[in-house]
């Protein structure tokens, strides 16, 4: 499968979430486009074209949870060149600290705008220990499955959400 990973980074807690992500998809035999959204264009890193399997968007957010102008950017590059892929998951670095409300705030926007049935991948400050490690492991490996799924049965509507213990019902 081919997946492209775009993510933008203001302390590199995003990034290291990002790494973590591509290095999953690639032990699971996946070829992946990365792309630093604060460095590099969709055009820059994708010159033969951008469509691929699976997009998986990673972001900060700034001003009371909003989503970062170079993401913005990118996201608008993005549906312009593929529309709006029904195959993208969102992850993303916040604080709780300045309010439950603005937590991850951009990459909630983020799978609204694209409508994601994906579940969101939500990491408190940095990436660090076995518990995050393996809360990446598993939301990563939970998407690929699910990509997977759909792949092989197109009626398939909704899926599982990857970290139950966030739902709330």
């Amino acid at each position: 499968m081919r997946i492209l990973i775009a993510y933008t980074s203001l302390s590199g807690n995003t990034r290291d979430v990002a790494r973590a992500v591509s290095a999953r998809c690639e032990e699971s035999g996946h070829a992946v486009t990365w792309i630093d959204v604060d460095v590099q264009t969709l055009a820059q890193a994708c010159p033969e074209g951008a469509a691929h399997d699976l997009y998986l968007l990673g972001s900060w957010s700034i001003n009371a949870g909003r989503t970062p102008p170079e993401m913005k950017r990118f996201i608008a590059d993005l549906v312009a060149a593929v529309g709006k892929p029904a195959r993208l998951a969102v992850f993303g670095t916040g604080e709780t600290q300045w309010g439950e409300e603005y937590y991850c705030g951009a990459i909630r926007r983020i799978a609204a705008f694209f409508g994601t049935r994906y579940p969101r991948l939500e990491i408190e400050q940095m990436p660090h220990g076995e518990h995050d490690a393996l809360k990446i492991q598993r939301w990563t490996d939970h998407v690929l499955a699910c990509t997977t799924a759909i792949g092989t049965d197109p009626d398939i509507e909704t899926f599982p959400h990857a970290d139950p213990a966030r739902v709330v019902p």
